[in-house]
């Protein structure tokens, strides 16, 4: 079984790359929705910033055990500010900020201390985060899930060409696929990917 730990340095290597290569006029112009680029680019960052941070506040207990369990609490457990569309863009705008003059090499900077936390702090590790106290194996799949697609978001952008590991995208599209089920929405995802009906508008499990 892939190591979650390998996967998610893995993606966050990629992205640096695809960050490496934005174009210095490039940062102001559309990111994605509300965002512009270093918006979106710092939003990214966030899946960094917070593997390095929320691992130095232990939980007192595990209260969510998988990483589809994170999502569908998110999405369906009305934690404030985790799924105000305002919040959101706030945060991520103010994320690109704190990227500074240098957005490329800020987010750069961000894999080592996050790389390093997750080693010294074990797989089985219990932390705290805005859904409830997670061990660490469980909590970086997310991670990894959101430096996968907003990668991709941010390849979109630039139209720089990007590509995950296989074993990176297959665990973002697990993780995807799991949480569809907990949300009772496993059916018509199962349906569009064997090709028999198109997923409904607006259909999205995060």
């Amino acid at each position: 079984m892939p190591d979650p730990a390998a996967l998610f340095a893995d993606a966050a290597a990629t992205v640096v790359e695809l960050v490496d290569r934005i174009a210095p006029d490039a940062w102001a112009g559309p990111g994605l929705g509300a965002w512009d680029l270093k918006a979106l680019v710092g939003h990214t960052s966030r899946s960094l910033v917070t593997v390095a941070g929320y691992p130095r506040l232990p939980a007192a207990d595990e209260r969510v055990g998988s990483a589809a369990e994170y999502y569908a609490v998110i999405k369906t457990g009305g934690l404030p500010g985790t799924t105000d569309p305002e919040a959101i863009v706030e945060r991520g705008r103010q994320a690109g900020a704190q990227l500074g003059a240098e957005p490329a090499a800020a987010f750069r900077a961000l894999v080592e201390p996050a790389t390093e936390r997750v080693a010294a702090l074990g797989p089985d590790a219990v932390v705290e985060t805005i859904a409830g106290g997670m061990r660490v194996r469980h909590y970086l799949p997310t991670r990894t899930f959101e430096l996968v697609v907003h990668g991709l978001d941010i390849a979109a952008a630039t139209g720089e060409p990007v590509e995950f590991a296989p074993e990176v995208l297959a665990e973002a599209v697990g993780l995807a696929a799991h949480t569809a089920v907990r949300l009772g929405e496993g059916v018509p995802l199962l349906l569009a990917l064997t090709g028999r009906r198109p997923l409904p508008a607006g259909f999205c499990v995060v």
